[in-house]
This record gives C-alpha cells, sequence and structure tokens, in this order.
C-alpha cells in the first residue's frame, strides 16, 4: 500500500514533482523514475504530467520546462509519449527516455527508447528497426554523441548523427548473455544492467552470462490455451553450478574486444561489482568466491585484461555486497580523492562500517563505534563528509548522520523530537535533501530541509491515522534462550484487560527483510479484509535474529546454516512468552507469512503445534534443496557439503507434525518459488494423512497480482480462514 504524500495548496501545482521524488522511498515498486539533482544541487528534474521540468528546491514556484508535451509527441502521433525512465547527457542537451516498457521477471526493463534534442527539438526512436519493446538499459555515451543498449542478448551502438546502428556483440542468445544478467543475478544480486560506458566514450566494459549448463524449470499454462505448454526459467537449484561470469571491453570504434583475466573457475565464483576505475584504463571488479565468503577486488587493465588483487575480505558466514544497503541496487562506485581512494563497507569488526581504500588496498576505518551504517545516503568530498544512515539506539528507526571523510564520531542531523523512520535524497552539494518522516503515528512527506542545520526550506504535510484507529505498540520480549527481540503490537479497539483475545502473529525472519520497524502504516494487515483491531485480533510481529536490522554482524549472521531452526526457535519462545500476558488467548492463536515468511508460517505450525494453531502460508519454501543457488547457499552453505541444515530448517521435514489448522496458498506460475514446492508439501502432508486447506491460483507469479479479482479473491479467503479457525474477539 502506498501512503499518500501532502503538500500546501501554495505548492499544489507542483505536488506531483514532490510526490515523485520522496514516494519513491515510500513504495518503491511503483515508483519508476528518481528524481535528478542538477549538478549545482539547486534543482531537480522529473516527469510531470507529461513533460521533463527542472524545479529548484528551495522556491517549487521557480520552474523550467525542459521537454514539454509537444516536444515528446513523435510526428505523426496526438500524445506524447509516456515517459516512464529518462536520463540526460552529462551537458543537459540531450534527454533519453524510456517508454511503452514491458515486463521481464519482476521488473519492466525491455521498452522502447527516444533521444530528445533541447538544442535543435528533435525527438527521434533509437533502435527504430528493432521490435517493439525490445530495448533495455539504454545510455547515452558521456559525450552524448552514441547511445548503447542491450537487445536479444547482444550489445549494440548507435551513433546519435548518423543513426548508425553497430553490433558489438553477435551471438547472444537466451543462454549466452551480453549485457544483462540471468534470472539469479537479477533476483539475488540485483545485477540488471550489464554494461558501462568509459568515461572518455571509446569503450564500453560488459558482463557476459554464460548459462548453458544451467537446465530450465519448466512452468505449466493449462488455461490460455486449448493444449497446456510450458514456460521455460533458466534456474540454477541450490547445489547445482551457478552460470559462468566473464567481464569484457570493447572498442567501440574498432570493435575488437578483450576479455578480463580474473582468476579463478568464472563457475565457482561470482562477479556481483563492476565499474570503470576512476578513468578510462581500467575496471575495478569485485569476485566472490562460490560461497560467498571471499571476497576480492582487482584492477583491471582494460587494453590487456591483466587483473590485480588490490583488496582481499573474508566471513565465517557470508559478505553482503552494495545492494544490501542501496535499495537494491550494485551499481555506483564511491570513488574519492581524484580517484586515488574509494569508500568501502565492510561488517569485518562486528560492525558495518565505512573504510576508505586506496589502489593499494590500504584501508582506513572512518566510523569506529558499535553500530551499524544502514546506508550511504551522499558523499560530499567538498566539504569533506559522508552523509548516511543509522540508529545506533533502536534497530526499528533510522536517522541521517554524517561524518568527516577523514574518520571520527558522527554528527546526529535528523532532529531529536522525530523519533521513527528517515529517509534523504541529499543533494550532490549536500546542502539540501527532500525528507520523509514516518513512524507508527504519522508520516511527514513531500519536505525539502537544508543541511546540515536540518531547517525546513519546504514544508511538507502530516498525515495521521483517524483518531479512532488503533495504534502498534513497541515492546521487547525476552526468550528463555535470554535474547532479546524487539515486537510490535496492535490491540483490539475497546480493549479490556481482564478478557482475552486471539492473537495473529506476522512473521517473515529470514535475512531478506525486516517486519518491526518504526514506520507510518505498521501493524495493518493488507490482506484482512475489515480491521483486525475492531474485530477483536491483538495483532503482532516479532523480529528474530538473523533479519538484516542494525543490530551488528553477530546478530545478523547468527543464522548462517540456520534458517528454519534458530529463526523459529526465536519466534516460538517469544511467543511463549507472550502467551503468558494475561489478555492473550493461548487456544487461539495463528501466524500467518509470505515468501519467506511463509516458509516460516508452516516451520512454526509443524515444529511448535502446541504453540500455533493456524497458520496461513503464502508462496512459501517448502524444501529449502529447490530453491536457488546464490540465496540458498549463501545463507546455508553447500549442500554437497552438508545436507543436514538444509534438511532440518524445510518444512517438509516436519510436516508430518502438522496438529492445528494450515491454508498453504500458491501461484503456478511462481518463477522465483516455483510450485513444486506446494507439491512436494501435498504429498508430505498426504503421507500422514494430515488434513488442510489449499489454494493455487493459476498462472500467478510470486506476487500472486494478476489477472482480474485476484487480489480480492486472496483476501477473502484469508479473512474467512482466519475468521473461522481463530475467531475474533474477547472473551
Amino acid at each position: 500500500m502506498m501512503n499518500r504524500i501532502f503538500l500546501p495548496l501554495k505548492h499544489c501545482r507542483f505536488a506531483l514533482l514532490f510526490i515523485a521524488a520522496m514516494s519513491l522511498y515510500v513504495a518503491k515498486a511503483q515508483v519508476r523514475q528518481q528524481p535528478l539533482w542538477t549538478a549545482d544541487g539547486k534543482s531537480i528534474i522529473n516527469s510531470v504530467q507529461g513533460e521533463i521540468v527542472a524545479v529548484e528546491v528551495s522556491d517549487p514556484q521557480q520552474r523550467t520546462v525542459l521537454a514539454s508535451r509537444t516536444d515528446l509527441t513523435p510526428a505523426g502521433r496526438n500524445t506524447p509519449l509516456p515517459v516512464v525512465r529518462f536520463s540526460l547527457s552529462e551537458d543537459g542537451k540531450l534527454i533519453l527516455i524510456n517508454t511503452n516498457t514491458k515486463r521481464v521477471w519482476r521488473y519492466d526493463t525491455r521498452g522502447d527508447y527516444w533521444v530528445y534534442n533541447r538544442n535543435d527539438r528533435s525527438l527521434r526512436q533509437l533502435g527504430a528497426s528493432f521490435p517493439e519493446s525490445s530495448l533495455q538499459y539504454a545510455k547515452l555515451s558521456p559525450d552524448g554523441k552514441k547511445a548503447a543498449y542491450v537487445s536479444g542478448h547482444n550489445l549494440y551502438v548507435e551513433d546519435l548523427a548518423t543513426h548508425t546502428i553497430s553490433a558489438l556483440t553477435d551471438d547472444g542468445t537466451d543462454r549466452i548473455i551480453h549485457g544483462t544478467f540471468d534470472w539469479a543475478y537479477e533476483e539475488e544480486f540485483g545485477c540488471r544492467d550489464g554494461f558501462r560506458w568509459s568515461p572518455d566514450s571509446r569503450k564500453i566494459a560488459f558482463w557476459t552470462i554464460d548459462a548453458r549448463t544451467i537446465r530450465n524449470f519448466l512452468m505449466i499454462n493449462n488455461t490460455d490455451s486449448t493444449y497446456s505448454y510450458t514456460i521455460p526459467v533458466e534456474y540454477p537449484k541450490v547445489g547445482e553450478a551457478p552460470s559462468g561470469a566473464s567481464i569484457s571491453v570493447v572498442d567501440v570504434q574498432q570493435g575488437n574486444t578483450v576479455e578480463m583475466a580474473v582468476p579463478g573457475d568464472p563457475v565457482e565464483h561470482y562477479l556481483p561489482r563492476m565499474e570503470w576505475a576512476a578513468n578510462s584504463d581500467e575496471l575495478i571488479i569485485q569476485q566472490l568466491d562460490r560461497r560467498q565468503q571471499r571476497s576480492t577486488l582487482y584492477l583491471a587493465n582494460a587494453s590487456t585484461g591483466s587483473c590485480q588483487p588490490i583488496y582481499r575480505e573474508t566471513d565465517d558466514a557470508w559478505i553482503d555486497i552494495k545492494s544490501r544497503w542501496n535499495d537494491d541496487d550494485p551499481s555506483g562506485w564511491e570513488w574519492i580523492n581524484n580517484g586515488k581512494e574509494f569508500i568501502w563497507v565492510s561488517e569485518k569488526d562486528g560492525w558495518r562500517h565505512l573504510y576508505r581504500v586506496d589502489r593499494k588496498g590500504n584501508e582506513k576505518l572512518i566510523t569506529p563505534g558499535d553500530y551499524d551504517v544502514i546506508g550511504i545516503n551522499r558523499i560530499d568530498e567538498a566539504r569533506g563528509y559522508i552523509y548516511f544512515s543509522a540508529s545506533p539506539e533502536n534497530a526499528t528507526q533510522r536517522y541521517l548522520y554524517r561524518v568527516k571523510l577523514t574518520g571520527g564520531q558522527p554528527e546526529r542531523l535528523t532532529p531529536a523530537d522525530q523519533a521513527g523512520t528517515h529517509h534523504y535524497n541529499v543533494s550532490p552539494n549536500g546542502t539540501v535533501a527532500f525528507h520523509t518522516f514516518s513512524s507508527h503515528e504519522l508520516f511527514n512527506g513531500g519536505e525539502v530541509v537544508s543541511l546540515p542545520d536540518h531547517n525546513v526550506l519546504v514544508k511538507g504535510q502530516t498525515t495521521r491515522p483517524p483518531a479512532t484507529a488503533s495504534k502498534a505498540e513497541f515492546f521487547t520480549v525476552t526468550t528463555a534462550d535470554g535474547v532479546n527481540l524487539d515486537g510490535w503490537m496492535v490491540k483490539p479497539k475497546d480493549f479490556d484487560s481482564t478478557k482475552r483475545y486471539p492473537v495473529v502473529f506476522y512473521v517473515y525472519g529470514e535475512p531478506a527483510g525486516q517486519t518491526v520497524t518504526d514506520t507510518y502504516g505498521i501493524g495493518h494487515n493488507r490482506l484482512y479484509r475489515g480491521d483486525m483491531a475492531a474485530d477483536g485480533y491483538i495483532y503482532i510481529s516479532v523480529e528474530n535474529r538473523g533479519t538484516p536490522a542494525p543490530k551488528g554482524r553477530t546478530w545478523r549472521k547468527s543464522i548462517y546454516k540456520n534458517i528454519g531452526t534458530l529463526n523459529i526457535r526465536d519466534q516460538a519462545m517469544a511467543a511463549k512468552e507472550i502467551l503468558k500476558w494475561p489478555f492473550i488467548d493461548s487456544s487461539r492463536v495463528a501466524v500467518w507469512g509470505w515468501s519467506g515468511g511463509g516458509s516460516s508460517t508452516l516451520n512454526l505450525l509443524f515444529q511448535y503445534p502446541e504453540i500455533y494453531k493456524t497458520g496461513i502460508a503464502v508462496a512459501a519454501v517448502a524444501d529449502q534443496l529447490m530453491y536457488d543457488n546464490i540465496y540458498q547457499e549463501r545463507y546455508m552453505g553447500l549442500p554437497q557439503e552438508d545436507r543436514t541444515p538444509f534438511v532440518q530448517g524445510s518444512p517438509v521435514t516436519h510436516a508430518k507434525n502438522l496438529v492445528g489448522n494450515l491454508l498453504y496458498i500458491h501461484g503456478t506460475a511462481d518463477d522465483n518459488v516455483h510450485y513444486q514446492h506446494a507439491e512436494l508439501l501435498i504429498n508430505e502432508l498426504i503421507k500422514h494423512n494430515r488434513q488442510f486447506a489449499f489454494m493455487a491460483y493459476p498462472n500467478r507469479s510470486h506476487s500472486i497480482n494478476e489477472e482480474e479479482g485476484t487480489a480480492e479473491h486472496l483476501a477473502t479467503l484469508y479473512t474467512n480462514f482466519l475468521r473461522q479457525h481463530c475467531p475474533p474477539g474477547g472473551k
């Protein structure tokens, strides 16, 4: 659910601009274009009502139209191009527009591209001879003379003056993938755009994925034709060798290509990050071993392909890459000091900290202390600061700090009286930021603040829940194992402490996400039709060890080889303590979750049947040996070395213990957690004569949101099952 953002009426004609600027932090999946800052940091550029405009952040009345609706209307058409994404050339004279997009896996990364020239007001389509919506990741060269893009797994360059198109690769297939990535790299590393222009515009560095050894998983469509047909998904299961990855540099003019000689077997290593090394002669490449426990950085000579290791790091569990703290985007490299050093993030001392590393691998810690850096917001080298997010005192919240590039104690910039979760889009000059402030009590969006003083330049509007709405309460529970776990709780309306109420636990529990955050809308169950609090439910979520809360490496990585065991025990032990509260009815205890949360739901219902009486699991991994290799091997090791953790952590192993009420839900076209998991679990439940309810959604993906009526049907199914088997109301 996207929270709405409001601005004062005097700024209403610019509201869409500011909403787009800030709401990407609120609901990333719904926002396709991040606003672009001008180089001076005084204005942002965005698409507003069919135009591309630049607006001064300190005075939204001041706007410049860079491309009008007329400018963006192709010859022979009556309406402008629907702008999905756009970018500008370095001199700002060319605007690259992405439109008519189509979905590839989770993202709409195929489409058409057009270039608008602000000088002569011309609008021309790139790759006009290619099939409709077949181009991916088009980018203008730094000098603004060419554009490169991927189509049909090959990389092309187009001269903007002559419109001549040249193929830079010609052997691309669904198994030899140039300039982009396969399913697993995209899903688990956030890798999508797989090529980089050199700063001098003469060369392009690009990935090639060799997936020829990866088998297809076949999904089946039974409804869209008389005869069923299969949908192949190139998908490496855990324990199977990954796709091989290589990186090459192609000379755009000459066409000759040099492969970088990265050491090691490409099938036993990953290459999740690559950029030009602050010049046009070298690349910097991150390599992970297959277990993702050893990271090596190489400087690669773009002309010869030779690679020199400059920095190594190891971890007994796993090493996260940049996408982990950069909104699922691993691209970019944080160079400072004229390319002599870069900023690096590591958990090597037990906390996620910032380091500055030179080109020989010498490092200096910038952020000492027992706290985690959540993410980098901006490097303001001119003033000597790094802006970053952290929350040393409360892992459910998030604040803005800055620290000197030379290192030292951080300075909190977020006002002390604004407890909650803050997001900032900091300008290039570090003096202004878009700011959203969210907590369980309010949402404030559309605000512009100056930095470092945090004075409000453009005031946003605060949205609060209705006065009659029940609010989440935060608590900490200590388990029998001595572990302190954060949680939130929404009590029933007209709560009576002398009565006992049913409790519904919402769980995720794996390293991919948190559920206990001090944010607006927390405690709202999107699948429940009605008002849980009004109906008389207590709604609770608890954060177990292993989730990505900013509580240090030990907290996060204790789940290594323990998914399905340690996180499940933490949840169950927390529930045991909660059931001691006098207003909880221990005979009416339900749990639900989606994806990893569905897996946790099944394990809780099966492993602790004395606690959980009802469970609703959606799109769950039933057997960890059937999930993809990058995710599962990162957190559980290699099954060929030790299968025991995979077996012990899988719901199918414990399905025979089902006693309570189970509703299991899965989409048959789930390319992430395959429908295979559902059938494996069903077979095991049948084998042991365990009765349960099941719903398959034909041709729905992991999100189960395709086709008319799906969302309403799923919510109705969920609500009716919960009300039937875990009746609401105090007793």
